[in-house]
């Protein structure tokens, strides 16, 4: 048997056959002054997902997860075989730059947990509804696109808990199993910190106005967060019971718009205009995609969100909009 690797890159994946390649590629390509294992973990994918891991040269370790589906499992069934005293957690979709696993090891010397910086794919143009990933600090969501953590405190913790669930199952977008072990690993006194030169890159998915509202619904889960992660309301959520600075503005001017209708004066549409001016920069910013168009979907977009967040709220019991 081969020396203990230094670290462990654990690479959850579903039907990840479009990006699965590229992701391997980056990882063999990394500057590392050491020994680094990759394991691929299939979740039950119906693709070429585990074909693909097997036949790269990179020559990952590849796991069928035998737990149930979801991808803190998939982290999980990962971790089982894993052989170093470092894990290094990164998804199917993501394309880890050159020095990602160098700076993310040193960082970590001093440190229990590390959350990394993720940008959208440099080679693909972003458009105003293209779904991809963005962490610029340590804002208290723990996104595994990009995270390391020390094995013994993974094993202290339980690991990855899938705990939002649909018919026994996490839902299609899941969300929460990162988010509830970043704040279990610091309830238990875990160091952490934030390494934006540990870079990894998000794919970049085409969507279209009508395909951005659909995926807003599974907004209905955060209050969820909000209810099992009380400490997200002072140190992510915006002023406490809004998800974010836009959910807030865009709530705002509804309820402007409502108390005006009922009282048939103008005077509380004032409160619309931080959102209106939002949605003006917005369509100025994206003004090739036509910012009437753009105006009028960012407007839909929200309301989608703001619909999911209250029945969310409402099924969770915890207000957050």
């Amino acid at each position: 048997m081969s020396s203990e690797p230094a670290v462990s890159v654990i690479v959850p994946a579903r039907n990840a056959a479009a990006t699965l390649e590229r992701t391997l590629d980056c990882l063999a390509r990394q500057q590392l002054d050491a020994e680094a294992e990759v394991i691929v973990v299939d979740d039950r994918s119906d693709d070429a997902t585990a074909a693909i891991a097997r036949a790269h040269p990179i020559g990952a370790t590849v796991v069928e997860s035998d737990l149930p589906p979801g991808p803190g499992n998939a982290r999980n069934a990962g971790a089982r075989v894993a052989r170093a005293p470092l894990l290094a957690f990164t998804d199917a979709d993501c394309f880890p730059t050159e020095r990602w696993l160098a700076r993310g090891l040193a960082a970590i010397d001093s440190l229990d947990l590390v959350q990394g910086a993720v940008d959208p794919d440099p080679l693909v143009p972003l458009g105003p509804f293209d779904r991809t990933v963005i962490v610029s600090a340590e804002r208290g969501l723990y996104e595994t696109a990009n995270l390391f953590v020390r094995r013994d405190l993974f094993e202290r913790i339980g690991g990855f808990e899938d705990w939002i669930l649909e018919n026994g199952v996490p839902p299609e977008r899941t969300i929460g199993e990162d988010v509830l072990f970043g704040w279990q690993a610091r309830r238990a006194g875990a160091r952490t910190g934030f390494v934006p030169e540990a870079l990894v890159h998000h794919a970049v998915f085409a969507k279209g106005p009508i395909e951005a509202m659909r995926y807003r619904w599974a907004w209905r889960h955060l209050p969820a967060l909000a209810s099992r992660i009380p400490e997200l309301r002072d140190r992510t959520f915006y002023r406490r019971w809004f998800f974010e600075r836009r959910s807030a503005m865009f709530d705002l001017a509804l309820a402007g718009g409502l108390l005006a209708a009922a009282l048939r004066r103008p005077l509380p549409l004032l409160t619309a205009l931080p959102y209106a001016r939002w949605v003006w920069k917005e369509s100025v910013k994206w003004r090739q995609h036509g910012r009437v168009r753009v105006a009028l979907a960012m407007v839909g977009v929200d309301s989608a969100s703001c619909a999911a967040l209250v029945v969310g709220s409402v099924g969770w019991r915890a207000v957050l909009i």
